[in-house]
């Protein structure tokens, strides 16, 4: 099986967890550090409403600055949840294109190697107009962010409702229907393979899954994770995350993932609930760490 191409330079995964930007986009940088964080994700602007104000220089500079005080080796980025670049209502996919835009051109201004995105939903179009409005939305993000430095990260969804991407061959059929396929990359989410039906708990299974991935799409396409455990049990097709080891993928299954060395260097993120004070998602990552040091 082809490894795949670590983004990283460390020897071991980078371990973070999504962080809240209030109070300023650069202000996820502390709040990552405070936990020990390795990467951090964050939106770019709020994922909840579609106006959003352009970054103050200042802001961008106090990013920059608070990247390299922390020492945080990565960041990335993800969209917003109202995007949806499949939308048969033509005014909706392009306001959603309008807003993945902006996105892209704010992680370039931060120096945010990689957008992660959801593809999108047919909202009943089908599975064919589905893939070809995705790719058509992509195609139009790619053409508007001509030179950007910025990447696409599509991500594997648990294939909820009508959402695109919970199969590797389906999301195969994006990456081929995008003109500039060679701009896109893959963002691997534990909770939403297995809800998708990759059964990742056994080694034979985990193995299955990412020489299936690997054949469809390529390991070296894949550049992050979200490392999720599961609420919901096997092929559910819900979305529903749960803190490390008190799923259905319990601790076994990450402790596999992180210490595959295929995987060294690149960013996981954890997207559970912080909790008060970030204690939740600090115990979670104290306790991937554990299973890092007991490899």
């Amino acid at each position: 099986m082809t490894r795949a191409k670590p983004p990283g330079h460390s020897e071991h995964p980078l371990l973070g967890a999504h962080m809240s930007i209030a109070g300023g986009v650069s202000q996820s940088l502390g709040r990552g550090n405070q936990i020990g964080c390795k990467c951090i994700q964050i939106f770019t602007r709020s994922s909840r409403q579609w106006a959003a104000k352009p970054y103050p220089a200042e802001e961008i500079e106090a990013f920059k600055r608070a990247h390299k005080e922390t020492g945080i080796q990565m960041i990335v980025a993800h969209d917003s949840y109202l995007v949806n670049l499949g939308a048969p209502d033509e005014k909706l996919r392009k306001k959603s294109i309008d807003a993945f835009v902006d996105e892209l051109q704010r992680c370039e201004a931060l120096e945010v190697p990689y957008l992660i995105s959801h593809p999108g939903a047919h909202i009943g179009a089908g599975e064919a107009a589905g893939i070809k409005a995705i790719a058509g939305s992509i195609d139009q993000a790619h053409k508007a962010c001509r030179g950007y430095q910025v990447k696409i990260a599509l991500e594997i969804t648990a294939g909820q409702g009508s959402v695109l991407g919970s199969r590797f061959e389906q999301m195969a059929r994006i990456f081929d229907a995008v003109k500039e396929s060679e701009r896109l990359r893959l963002c691997f989410d534990t909770e939403h393979a297995f809800a998708a039906g990759y059964d990742l708990r056994s080694e034979a299974g985990y193995e299955q899954a990412f020489a299936e991935l690997d054949r469809h799409i390529g390991l070296k396409r894949l550049v992050a994770f979200h490392i999720n455990d599961s609420m919901k049990p096997l092929n559910s097709h819900v979305d529903r995350h749960e803190h490390i080891g008190k799923g259905h993928l319990g601790l076994e299954t990450f402790q596999r993932l992180v210490n595959d060395p295929r995987f060294a260097g690149i960013p996981m993120c954890l997207e559970t609930e912080p909790g008060p004070d970030m204690k939740d998602i600090a115990r979670d990552l104290r306790q991937l760490e554990k299973l890092v040091q007991s490899k």
